[in-house]
């Protein structure tokens, strides 16, 4: 396809980056074998206070792949990761995909039911785990019931004593130690691994139903890391080999594979492993620890801002720090730099791109609002909501398309739902939006979360980027109820910050008046202790929509007699 060149938001890249930077794809093995050879004795990870060198972390990988090999798991067959942030973890992924394996990632926070419809959906038939809390207890059980055949358990205490360890499993018939896994020898030669191999089975949110999981290979992950590094290189202050990178951000998601995994280990950076972000934890590994680099989500941003005594600590270790996964309120963006000194960086992508998609360039500060420019080599447009084929105009809002080498195949086992994802060879995303004329983009709202109130459409984005302002909100969701006037209307649900007061919502109205319009004014407003969130800390709606709906079924239910 001929690309008509400059594309719109090449004028406003930053010096030194260019769209068409070469982004060359390869395959994980092969990335890990480059940063073994180049790096050396130079720590890869830091865990519990224990560094692990890139050498050590290299022969750990190749253990634990002979053992696969040698248990009989073959090129193409699916391995189910449930693991919290731990060595076994980022292991474990190497090791499946050095034999032409495809990984399967686990959450630690899924309930039993949703493990089980990805072990069956993916075909996963292997699971490697680790006694921390009761994640070996519910590995066991899924395979009681038939889920998986073999569980590998690995013994969390080899890295030192921890409270969330827990006993290791009594030895039983499918059941293997990590360890004894690990000493296989090598074989004679290891299984091809090509680009277009699958790697990796990444399932989505799964908030329209159950979750489906995007098919992405050696190449949409590696290009993800080039990516990366053609926009990131220039405006760079760390050099290669010299990053310290807190990564709380679990492992068994999209954003943490790439921005704290892959990508750093290509560049030789040490990788400070935490099970969970600990706002004090963190706060140490830039203070004492000198971390250089900190990717959050929007949460962790704002516990850090609301930290007591946060401004006279020192972050002068820190070279950047970055929030993805949603929106980061504007307030919280400034606050965070009066604390740091740092711009906080931000952008947009999906399980889907691997999650490479848009970035703010740092030398646009005034953007914020904005998810960003589109990354070298990505291709993105805004479509019309009834016809995702007529590209839209700068300004007009669509919805907004994607494309490139770290963009999804389409969907494990699902052909239909892949079918309709694609446009003209563009991944539509379900995010609503438009590019202004630098080419820019902006994001009014998901496509499913958009309220129809009087014939208008309205975007709790909007409304939650108004509320966030008001000095006593710490956190915020607005869905969309029904509304007997207006078919819908908004509803705010509101954590307040420490020891603030409540307030009535025409309070709130009052406060809103001159930052939204009257159609997009709240209906309702109700306080929570806390808001609901998905496994990486983002704030969630289905919750709270779910909530709405039942408590509406029951009203509607005449009382029994």
């Amino acid at each position: 396809m001929q690309i008509a060149r400059p594309l719109p938001w090449e004028k406003s890249y930053p010096p030194g980056v260019r769209w068409d930077a070469h982004i060359e794809v390869g395959t994980l093995p092969a990335l890990l074998l480059r940063a073994v050879a180049r790096w050396d004795e130079k720590p890869a990870f830091e865990y519990r206070d224990r560094r692990i060198s890139y050498r050590e972390f290299g022969r750990r990988v190749e253990g634990v792949a002979a053992g696969l090999l040698r248990l009989g798991i073959a090129k193409g067959e699916r391995v189910a990761l449930y693991l919290p942030n731990c060595p076994v973890q980022p292991v474990s992924l190497f090791a499946v995909t050095r034999i032409g394996g495809i990984v399967v990632n686990l959450s630690p926070l899924d309930a039993e039911r949703e493990l089980a419809h990805k072990l069956k959906d993916a075909g996963a038939r292997t699971l490697i785990t680790t006694n921390i809390g009761p994640m070996a207890g519910v590995a066991l059980k899924l395979k009681a019931v038939g889920y998986v055949d073999r569980v590998i358990i690995a013994d969390d205490a080899a890295w030192g004593p921890s409270p969330v360890t827990a006993p290791m499993p009594v030895p039983q018939e499918g059941l293997l130690s990590f360890d004894e896994v690990a000493g296989a020898p090598p074989p004679a030669a290891w299984p091809e691994v090509v680009p277009d191999d699958i790697a990796l089975l990444q399932y989505t949110g799964g908030t329209t139903g159950q979750p489906k999981g995007a098919i992405l290979s050696h190449a949409n992950l590696t290009a993800a890391v080039e990516i990366g590094k053609a926009w990131s290189a220039p405006q760079s202050s760390v050099e290669p080999g010299e990053g310290r990178v807190i990564c709380v951000l679990p492992l068994f998601h999209m954003y943490a594979i790439t921005a704290c995994l892959t990508r750093n280990i290509d560049l030789g950076n040490e990788i400070m492993l935490r099970l969970r972000f600990d706002i004090e934890q963190t706060l140490r590994d830039i203070t004492e620890k000198r971390a250089t680099n900190f990717p959050g989500v929007p949460t962790m941003w704002i516990a850090l801002a609301n930290y007591p005594g946060v401004e006279k600590l020192d972050f002068s270790s820190l070279k950047s720090a970055s929030s993805g996964g949603a929106a980061v309120p504007v307030e919280i963006e400034n606050r965070i730099k009066a604390i740091t000194g740092l711009q906080l960086g931000g952008g947009w992508g999906m399980t889907e791109t691997s999650p490479a998609g848009a970035n703010i360039p740092s030398h646009r500060p005034d953007l914020r609002g904005s998810i960003g420019l589109p990354l070298p080599g990505i291709l993105m447009d805004v479509v019309a909501l009834d016809d995702p084929r007529r590209v839209l105009e700068p300004g007009e809002i669509g919805e907004i398309r994607i494309k490139g080498p770290n963009v999804t195949r389409g969907y494990w086992n699902r052909p239909e739902e892949t079918a309709a994802a694609f446009a003209d060879g563009y991944l539509l995303t379900g995010d609503i939006g438009y590019m202004d004329a630098e080419g820019f983009f902006f994001l009014t709202d998901r496509k499913k979360d958009m309220i129809i109130s009087g014939g208008f459409n309205v975007y709790p984005r909007m409304i939650e980027e108004a509320i966030y302002e008001h000095p006593a909100v710490e956190e915020v969701i607005v869905i969309g109820i029904p509304d007997a006037y207006r078919g819908q209307a908004a509803k705010a649900f509101i954590k307040l910050k420490a020891g603030a007061a409540r307030f009535t919502l025409e309070v709130l109205r009052d406060f809103l008046a001159d930052k939204i319009g009257r159609h997009e004014m709240p209906a309702a407003l109700e306080f929570r202790e806390n808001l609901p969130k998905t496994a990486v800390g983002k704030l969630s709606k289905k919750e709270l929509v779910a909530e709405e709906a039942a408590r509406r079924s029951a009203a509607s239910e005449p009382a029994s007699t």
